[in-house]
């Protein structure tokens, strides 16, 4: 499209200057006349100080003048509307051909960022929409189906293995989804957001945590010394708190998860029995064993300003700290409710 608009339409390279030029030459020389009517006595002093005051105004207005296609396309840019962008606005065919070849450059420029930004605006409509739907439909059917199977009682041992990792791999698909859904946002587009008590919500999470680690030695414990509430998603939470608990889970191959509830912030530790971390590797303390988990965790703690602290200690034991700094006392929640 470039290449077309340029051959369709030639601007002059250096017009703008010579235009410059030309308006302060004229206003140089008419300062010499006035100034040499004034010596010789031609004019009175009071005149030739008016004349020198008006060409002086001219020689601005004629420069602003010349500015006029830069403040145009600036009026352009701060008038951009996501939700309604017209990239053609900034087309350089409707600029006049005596536009200096720069500003053309510039305004092709932003055509071609314009359009790309619409393109990506729209992409982005488009996956939220169809992935919301057509991914979420899927993994409803395979979620019943499996709780369906589940409840088949001629089900052999190996059936009922393979039920129970069908179960959890389709959980994992679902809250990788939610994470996917809510960081292709963009970060400018509002979410639901309700007020909502975080304890519940965890314990939500751990009971659905607790059915897809049915079978392996690790036990679940919440922890809650405080209660606090929110005024956020609570799929937004939970996907970050299913999240972490899911990393902690996968690096400890058994003893305890637990998840603690202190004012403004939640933990999530991984506690490692005495006889592993005796037998761990005093150098493994120290290696970075956060997975792509905790990367989708950072970006949406990011996001929502939630800050979030990983740290390992020796004998492999990590902790996931997640600070809330617009934390609301647990009694506002029932407050806002109808």
């Amino acid at each position: 499209m470039n290449s077309r608009v340029s051959n369709a339409i030639t601007f002059r390279t250096g017009a703008f200057k010579r235009r410059i030029a030309w308006v302060f030459g004229l206003q140089f020389v008419a300062l010499l006349i006035i100034g040499a009517m004034g010596i010789f006595n031609v004019a009175p002093w009071e005149a030739v100080i008016v004349l020198i005051f008006i060409t002086t105004v001219l020689a601005c207005l004629a420069a602003q003048h010349e500015w006029v296609q830069i403040r145009s396309l600036a009026r352009l840019m701060a008038g951009w509307n996501d939700a309604k962008p017209d990239p053609e606005a900034f087309h350089p065919q409707r600029l006049s051909r005596r536009t200096d070849a720069d500003v053309a450059s510039l305004a092709r420029g932003l055509h071609g960022f314009a359009t790309r930004i619409a393109g990506y605006g729209q992409r982005e409509r488009n996956f939220t929409r169809d992935a919301s739907h057509e991914l979420r439909s899927p993994l409803t059917v395979i979620r019943m189906s499996v709780d369906m199977l589940a409840d088949e009682k001629d089900l052999s041992e190996f059936g009922t293995r393979s039920v129970r990792r069908i179960k959890r791999a389709s959980r994992e698909l679902e809250m990788l989804v939610e994470a996917l859904l809510v960081l292709a946002r963009d970060a400018g587009t509002p979410v639901d957001t309700e007020r909502f008590v975080v304890n519940d919500v965890l314990q939500g999470e751990l009971q659905a945590a607790r059915e897809m680690l049915c079978g392996r030695p690790i036990e679940l414990r919440l922890e809650q010394p405080a209660a606090f509430a929110l005024d956020s998603s609570p799929r937004v939470f939970s996907v970050l708190c299913w999240q972490l608990l899911r990393n902690a889970c996968q690096q400890a191959e058994r003893g305890s998860v637990v998840v603690r509830v202190d004012p403004g912030m939640v933990s999530v530790r991984n506690l490692v029995p005495a006889e592993d971390a005796t037998d761990a590797d005093p150098g493994a303390a120290g290696a970075d064993r956060h997975g792509f988990e905790l990367a989708i965790a950072r970006q949406i703690s990011d996001r929502f300003g939630w800050p979030l602290d990983l740290k390992t200690h020796a004998g492999q034991e990590s902790v996931a700290c997640i600070r809330f700094p617009d934390a609301l006392p647990a009694s506002a929640a029932a407050e806002r409710a109808p």
